[in-house]
């Protein structure tokens, strides 16, 4: 029995030493052979890791004014398998697509939804496109319909929202070609969305910690936190007003002439910054979805490659003016002559022998080959296409830059027919932008750009673009003079080609060009390319422009007709809302009229958006402050009389942190108003305008130093001190005299003119060969 015991107690306690030895080896596996392994996997119960999503960069104007943000957005979702539960997708699909916009059958197809080869529906579905990143004004239609669905039916999680954020365009079509846009997959598309992604594109921050079963914070876990990076905000060139002026100008053009595209470009000719640039058709970067067709999304401005006509016959006359071989009062043949085989006329018209100016004026095809085919030949005449950045990209920062290279220029015809911009002439228009600039300058061709200013937000940062010089194309005097003749192809008001561009009080000198597009390798006889390119005030240059547009419905229709007339509306618009005086010694007169002052508008307690409309349509530039959906406060005060140029300035918060807007060029007086609006301090350096300004804060109290300059130094660039002029003329007013004169010798004596009316002489196409494609 005793040993029965002994037996028992022995088996058993092997037993126990067995599972202990099993127990410690196994501990020993799981701590030592597999702890690492171990560790990860109770690390992971608890804890977690939070990103930290990075906002994307703004895109402003060259002011401030906001046209690409990261905006809060909503995406709608729906459960079929609770609504078909309950019973109620007949309600859902009914009332959401009323909301959403969507058709109720492809709503119904989403709440229906089942998962492949299975009766089980499914327990999310995404309304796309409709209910993706919608904003919070639809979202809070949805969120009533999920609070009916909850009281009526129990069931508000039928519809779910999620937030999240999207890219928002607070102007809509507004320079829509030049933003691009983000796509519903938060993939950067076209334009400057594009070409500065790596900037725009911040770096996700994260939040490391530790929690319990249920998700609360342990005590004293240890925490990792990497704050995210914001990405760059961008500060344009362009200006949201002058951008507004393009566009509108561009819809009155479209409706009366129904073309098949149209692009304009507006730049500062001393440093290429694009002032705005716009094509039509366009799209609304929110809704990109909703564009009629791809031709939309086409940026002409810098990737359409066309026959320019006699737009380039800029770079001929520049030519010849630099190599002396321009004489304004030599005269020439108007008539039917053949080059190499081809024959060219000056557009059908023989106006027998006339001075190089009026061919010029008159924009004569035969003056034009002889000053490049004659005179300057054929290499010195592709040097001058080449210098001023013909065939090459011009190296602007938007993607999909074209530029066609010119073949050699060899047989006879060739020469003579790119003298006068067609043949084997291929061009873009901001090519274009950036020659007519060099000649407004002073000569130097200067690389064209849209992004003036690079903002680091995360620590203040940021890094100015400077303009960049590509090389000095012609003189500084031969600029002068090829300036002087083309003011007088607008001047002129009876034989100058350009003279539906001649604004009142401005001295404005351009270009008309009308070629005929080329079809199946065959210049049409219907279809034409019509454009006017130019620059404005000829002594003091502030703005270029240029005006394309691509087949205008209408007989006898060309670039004098229909693109001058758009080029003078936008520039006119522009030099006043720049507060560039006009020239009231030429122009005024007993039959002037007094300039009417406006008057602002009072846009206190208006919503924002609806303040910056209403001043847009009234062609008077703003300055919004704060971030606010109101306006609080605006200067000038509501009913104030306002200067030519003046702008309105818009508070819409309260905030001790809101940027100063930059004052320059304004008053003293005005300056200080709107730093009142915003309660911050000034002290004020000189006298007259606002030339620099240097914020400085001290504790809670923001102070701005106004450097102030004389108006007359703030206009014209001259100081007070400079020694007055000693009334002997400049080579650009002998040549306004002269012209002056011959052209009063011309009303007298010439019997014969064409009908004002009539398209520009020269402008069309000749007969020579042509082996490259015209505008798409």
């Amino acid at each position: 029995m005793i040993k029965k015991i002994k037996m028992r107690t022995l088996l058993i306690g092997g037993c126990i030493t067995l599972f202990f030895l099993v127990l410690i080896i196994r501990i020993f596996f799981i701590q030592v052979v597999n702890g690492d392994t171990w560790q990860a996997e109770a690390s992971s119960l608890i804890d977690r890791e939070q990103t930290i999503k990075a906002s994307r960069g703004t895109i402003m104007d060259r002011n401030g004014n906001v046209l690409a943000t990261d905006a809060p957005a909503y995406i709608v979702s729906v459960n079929p398998k609770l609504i078909n539960k309950l019973g109620i997708e007949d309600v859902v699909t009914t009332e959401l697509s009323k909301i959403l916009g969507k058709k109720e059958s492809e709503m119904r197809t989403l709440v229906t939804a089942k998962k492949p080869n299975s009766d089980e529906f499914y327990e999310q579905r995404e309304v796309r496109s409709e209910g993706f990143k919608i904003g919070p004004e639809l979202n809070a239609k949805v969120e009533a319909l999920r609070n009916e669905l909850q009281e009526t039916y129990k069931a508000k999680n039928a519809i779910v929202t999620t937030q999240v954020s999207k890219r928002y365009y607070p102007e809509e079509n507004l320079a829509s070609h030049l933003l691009g846009y983000m796509n519903l997959e938060g993939k950067a598309v076209n334009g400057l969305e594009v070409s500065y992604d790596d900037k725009l594109t911040g770096t996700d921050g994260y939040l490391h910690y530790q929690k319990d079963a249920k998700g609360v914070q342990l005590p004293n876990s240890k925490e990792n936190y990497q704050p995210p990076q914001n990405g760059h905000n961008l500060k344009l060139t362009i200006d949201d007003t002058i951008q507004f002026y393009i566009q509108e100008a561009m819809k009155e053009a479209v409706a009366k002439y129904n073309p098949l595209s149209m692009t304009v470009i507006a730049a500062d000719p001393n440093t290429m910054e694009i002032l705005g640039m716009a094509n039509w058709p366009d799209f609304n970067p929110n809704t990109y979805w909703n564009a009629s067709d791809q031709r939309n999304f086409v940026n002409h401005a810098v990737q359409s490659i066309y026959e320019p006509g006699s737009t380039f016959k800029i770079v001929t006359l520049a030519g010849a003016v630099e190599e002396k071989l321009f004489d304004p009062n030599a005269t020439f043949e108007s008539k039917r002559i053949v080059i190499g085989g081809y024959p060219i006329s000056d557009n059908g018209h023989a106006y027998g022998r006339i001075s190089y100016l009026e061919g010029v004026k008159r924009s004569s095809n035969v003056a034009f080959v002889n000053l490049g085919y004659s005179m300057l030949g054929g290499d010195r005449l592709r040097k001058y296409i080449d210098n001023f950045g013909f065939g090459v990209k011009t190296g602007i920062d938007l993607p999909n830059e074209s530029a066609s290279p010119i073949k050699p220029l060899v047989y006879k015809a060739d020469i003579a027919a790119a003298a006068y911009g067609h043949g084997l002439i291929q061009v873009t228009p901001i090519q274009q932008v950036a020659a007519i600039s060099a000649i407004a300058n002073g000569g130097k061709l200067l690389e064209p750009h849209l992004v003036k200013e690079i903002i680091n937000p995360n620590d203040g940062t940021s890094e100015v673009i400077k303009p960049k010089e590509v090389r000095q194309v012609i003189s500084a005097e031969s600029s002068k003079l090829v300036s002087s003749y083309l003011e007088q192809v607008v001047a002129d008001q009876i034989i100058g080609t350009g003279r539906n561009a001649y604004i009142e009080g401005y001295r404005v000198a351009g270009k008309t060009g009308t070629a005929r597009k080329v079809i199946n390798g065959q210049y049409s006889k219907t279809k034409d390319v019509v454009s006017f390119i130019g620059f404005a005030p000829v002594n003091n240059p502030k703005i270029a422009v240029l005006v394309v547009i691509d087949q205008p419905e209408g007989a006898n229709i060309g670039g004098g007709a229909a693109a001058a007339p758009v080029f003078k509306k936008i520039v006119s618009q522009t030099l006043q809302y720049m507060g560039v005086p006009k020239d009231t010694a030429k122009t005024k007169s007993k039959t002037d009229v007094p300039v009417v002052q406006a008057k602002a508008p009072d846009l206190t307690g208006k919503a924002a958006k609806q303040a910056r409309t209403t001043l847009l349509n009234s062609g008077i530039a703003y300055v919004t402050l704060g971030q606010g959906e109101n306006v609080i406060r605006q200067y000038p005060a509501a009913g104030a009389s306002m200067n030519p140029g003046q702008r309105v300035y818009l508070l819409t918060e309260e905030s001790s942190k809101m940027k100063v807007p930059d004052l320059t060029g304004e008053s003293l007086r005005d300056a200080m108003e709107v730093l009142s609006l915003m309660k911050v301090g000034v002290t004020v350096k000189g006298e007259g305008y606002v030339v620099e300004q240097k914020e400085q804060v001290a504790g809670e109290q923001r102070t701005v130093q106004l450097t102030l300059q004389s108006a007359k130094a703030a206009v014209t660039g001259i100081e007070d001190e400079a020694p007055e002029s000693s009334g002997t003329p400049t080579s650009s007013e002998n040549d306004d005299a002269s012209d002056s004169e011959q052209a009063d010798q011309e009303k007298e004596t010439q019997t014969q003119t064409t009908d004002s009316s009539q398209t520009e002489n020269g402008d069309a196409a000749s007969d020579s060969q042509s082996t490259d494609t015209s505008l798409p």
